[in-house]
């Protein structure tokens, strides 16, 4: 379909794109085998500009805003989920200082970011405080002119190799969720330590660390916004951030659906292509149908928050929701449509099958976002 993307747009999409057929295809495996993290490919696509779409000119950024980094993230992970994933979690690390950084801590971290110099990283999750973000216990107690952390984030994409780390804590445990605030913590600082690097299912470039607080200070200027402002900080965040989710789950689902029709074409059963049987078109005009219908939701998304929408919770929440179970239902049928060879690690469809699967369960569950978009609709039903 058309989206009428701007010139500017299709550059940043045909760049992406580029890079993910020339520089990520040919080392997509290796990385899924080793799980090193990706530096080499981090670097071209900091060369290229790419971390600094969303980020403001002023702050050496382009400030062409969340579409832009949609169409990058759904173009590499179109190539290799689990490095596109580097990329986008710098972006969900960096936007909470782009929402809510003073002028001073703009122009101390948003350069760096921008110019992919350096990583960024979110921790909420916490071993105890998972879909219930307001259960966190990490702690942030404030002494003089500093605050002490205590506490431990796990499942942390990025955690261990970002430099820079935004990250949630309790600065008043009596006040429940309005009690928790949001720190910028450099990696280095004494007391900040990293847990070990999860094995995982999928998404396996990409590291996934706990973050470890043992009497950590940092300075009270790494606070961001006010005291108690942690969990509003963490839910306009997701809001920004999880159209990039969806858009990582496009890609992944965009990828499996190509390698299908280019496997039904070459494939020849019974004296003829599959892709000439009937139950074969039907599966992946579906399958195509889906991944359209995903683009046009979080392009809408994206478009929504470029243009200043306030509330874009439910549509946000939509977006990451309908995208991220395509994927999964896309994949899966991609690794059906190969058949056994599918199933084999010589082929990339069962990798996109389990880099799938994390992109219905990070930044907020699929049943968390039903939860959003319900409530949301209850609400607006309210007003009226």
């Amino acid at each position: 379909m058309n989206y009428y993307l701007s010139d500017e747009q299709k550059m940043v999409q045909d760049l992406a794109r580029k890079i993910a057929q020339e520089k990520m295809i040919p080392v997509a495996a290796k990385y899924d085998i080793t799980e090193e993290y990706p530096w080499d490919i981090i670097k071209i696509i900091a060369d290229a500009g790419l971390f600094g779409l969303f980020i403001p000119e002023a702050y050496g950024g382009m400030g062409v805003g969340v579409l832009n980094l949609c169409l990058a993230t759904e173009e590499l992970s179109r190539a290799c989920g689990g490095i596109a994933v580097c990329y986008a979690a710098s972006a969900l690390g960096t936007f909470p200082i782009v929402l809510f950084g003073n002028d001073e801590q703009n122009k101390k971290y948003l350069p760096d970011l921008a110019a992919g110099k350096k990583v960024a990283a979110f921790g909420i999750t916490e071993p105890e405080a998972g879909s219930d973000a307001s259960a966190i216990k990490t702690t942030a107690r404030k002494e003089g002119n500093h605050y002490v952390l205590n506490g431990i984030k796990h499942f942390i994409t990025n955690g261990g190799d970002a430099e820079t780390y935004v990250v949630i804590a309790m600065t008043d445990k009596n006040r429940g969720a309005r009690g928790a605030s949001a720190f910028i913590v450099e990696k280095g600082t004494p007391g900040f330590t990293f847990g070990k690097k999860e094995e995982k299912l999928g998404i396996r470039a990409s590291s996934t660390s706990e973050l470890i607080f043992t009497d950590c200070k940092i300075p009270k200027e790494n606070l961001l916004a006010k005291e108690g402002m942690g969990f509003i900080v963490t839910m306009k965040t997701f809001d920004m951030s999880r159209p990039g989710v969806a858009a990582q789950a496009l890609g992944i689902a965009q990828g499996s659906l190509d390698v299908a029709v280019k496997y039904s074409r070459e494939r020849v059963q019974f004296g003829k292509s599959i892709s000439s049987f009937q139950g074969i078109q039907w599966m992946l005009a579906d399958m195509a149908t889906q991944v359209e219908a995903s683009r046009a939701l979080v392009y809408a998304c994206a478009r929504e928050i470029d243009n200043g929408e306030k509330d874009v919770a439910k549509d946000s929440a939509m977006a990451k929701m309908y995208a991220s179970d395509v994927a999964m239902k896309v994949t899966t049928d991609a690794v059906q449509i190969l058949g056994g060879y599918g199933y084999m690690k010589d082929y990339p469809a069962e990798k996109f099958m389990r880099d799938a699967k994390i992109t219905q369960i990070y930044e907020g569950t699929n049943q968390i976002q039903r939860n959003i978009i319900a409530l949301q609709l209850i609400k607006e039903a309210a007003k009226k």
